[in-house]
């Protein structure tokens, strides 16, 4: 499988459906530690997204995911916007104008986005963000590529699984960052909205490719 643009652009496209489908999903997570709009917004930011795209078709990888920050950074609320902006753009710019994403790049991309959200929202692995699914996403897909995978699907599928795994362990973590923090020890119990909608990216990643 080759992850050039039309790679990019399925996957954005796989991103704006699972964000419509499991958009009542996410307002309920955040619902129970934030402020009930999670998935509303990331639904209407990746519809956003797919309008640009066909506005604007873009000739590389990189410039989809720039296309993609720009459009969510204006059309989502709350924290997620600039969060999730910032992810794509540092993607976009650790991707520069290859038409094609090898694994070590996209290795290298989610490493550049984790660390946009980190510089962005000031969170560690275990504050209960979506740093939480992330980090162990981006350590999955480097380790993949270290060890000489020569075929994209098998990175993509180690970052998504990491990644899911690592929203579900959000669940018994007490909040340390965001609005979930206000709550305390009542955050306990409740999967980090973010998280899950980062498990979603990248599990749509893997369909794209499949």
């Amino acid at each position: 499988m080759v992850l050039d643009v039309n790679w990019t652009v399925k996957w954005l496209t796989l991103c704006a459906q699972a964000m419509a489908e499991h958009r009542v999903e996410l307002i309920e997570l955040d619902r129970a530690i934030g402020d009930s709009d999670h998935g509303e917004n990331m639904d209407r930011g990746f519809q956003a997204v797919l309008d640009k795209l066909s506005d604007s078709p873009p000739e590389t990888p990189g410039a989809a995911l720039k296309l993609t920050a720009m459009t969510l950074m204006s059309k989502v609320g709350g924290a997620a916007g600039p969060l999730y902006g910032t992810a794509f753009l540092r993607a976009a710019t650790s991707l520069g104008d290859s038409p094609e994403i090898a694994p070590a790049a996209w290795a290298g991309a989610l490493t550049a986005a984790r660390d946009g959200i980190v510089a962005r929202g000031k969170a560690e692995p275990g504050d209960k963000t979506m740093v939480d699914a992330w980090t162990p996403a981006a350590e999955a897909a480097s380790q993949a590529a270290a060890d000489g995978s020569p075929d994209a699907l098998t990175v993509l599928v180690a970052a998504a699984e990491a990644a899911e795994a690592g929203a579900v362990a959000t669940d018994p973590l007490v909040a340390r960052k965001g609005r979930a923090s206000y709550l305390g020890e009542r955050s306990a119990g409740h999967r980090d909205p973010g998280a899950a909608s980062s498990a979603l990216i990248l599990r749509a990643a893997v369909k794209a490719a499949a």
